[in-house]
Formats: C-alpha cells, sequence, structure tokens
C-alpha cells in the first residue's frame, strides 16, 4: 500500500511527542479482509500516557478536491474502526490531518457532524515542522 505524502512527516511528530512507533504499517485481519493502517504505536513512557495504544491513518488531503478526499477518509477511518473494535479493541484508532486542512476544511458544520457520527478521533499536526498540534478526542 502506498504511503500518504505526509506519512513520514506524521511518524516524526509521534516520536517528538513521546510516541514509540510499533507498526508500520499496522496490518490487521478480520476472517478474509486485510487492512494496513499507517502506524501503529504505544507511549514511551507508559504513565505519561495512561499506556494507551494508538493506530494512526494519515490523511495528507494533497488530492484536487478536498471533499473527495473526506470521503475517501471517512470511509477507510469507519472500515479500520470496525476492524479494531473486533480484534484490538483496546487500541484507539486516529485520524491525521494536516493543520492547515483542519483549520480550512475541518471546521465547517456538515464535517464536524460527520466526524461526530463517526466518533472520529483526530490528530492535527503541522507537516512543516513535523509536530503534532492537537489531540481531539
Amino acid at each position: 500500500m502506498a504511503k500518504d505524502f505526509y506519512h513520514d512527516n506524521v511518524r516524526i511528530a509521534l516520536e517528538k511527542d513521546n510516541w514509540l512507533i510499533t507498526h508500520d504499517p499496522y496490518a490487521i485481519k478480520v476472517d478474509e479482509v486485510g487492512y494496513e493502517i499507517d502506524l501503529g504505536a504505544e507511549p514511551l513512557i507508559a504513565a505519561e500516557k495512561d499506556n494507551a495504544r494508538i493506530a494512526v491513518e494519515v490523511k495528507s488531503f494533497v488530492g484536487p478536491s478536498t471533499i473527495n478526499e473526506f470521503h475517501k477518509a471517512v470511509g477507510q477511518f469507519n472500515d479500520y474502526y470496525v476492524a479494531l473494535e473486533i480484534q484490538d479493541p483496546e487500541r484507539v484508532l486516529f485520524l491525521a490531518i494536516p493543520e492547515e486542512v483542519w483549520l480550512r476544511f475541518f471546521q465547517k458544520r456538515v464535517i464536524q457532524k460527520s466526524l461526530e457520527r463517526i466518533r472520529a478521533k483526530i490528530v492535527v499536526y503541522n507537516p512543516d515542522e513535523n509536530r503534532i498540534v492537537e489531540w481531539i478526542k
């Protein structure tokens, strides 16, 4: 599977935020259906983040249509959420969104409602600084 444009930026940002990348990609299979979520991670110091394990699906939104990119992201997120619920329910799924796209597009009411509907947790990242800007649960 091809990596998103900002895959490595998000990986570096997570490591700078004290996450240990345990999977790149995080492969999961339910029955005969296989998925590859971009990253699996655990806190570098478990006590700091309540021993959480996460999976992060990186989205770059570099295509010509932000809404089409959003539709693909929502579909993937939903599929991965269900697969994790079945195979690894303790792992929390996040959708990684570039800060500029978060501010420009993801603040729209219909987009926020869509995120609520799929129970999306978001990690906003700055790809230029390889930095996590915000965790939105």
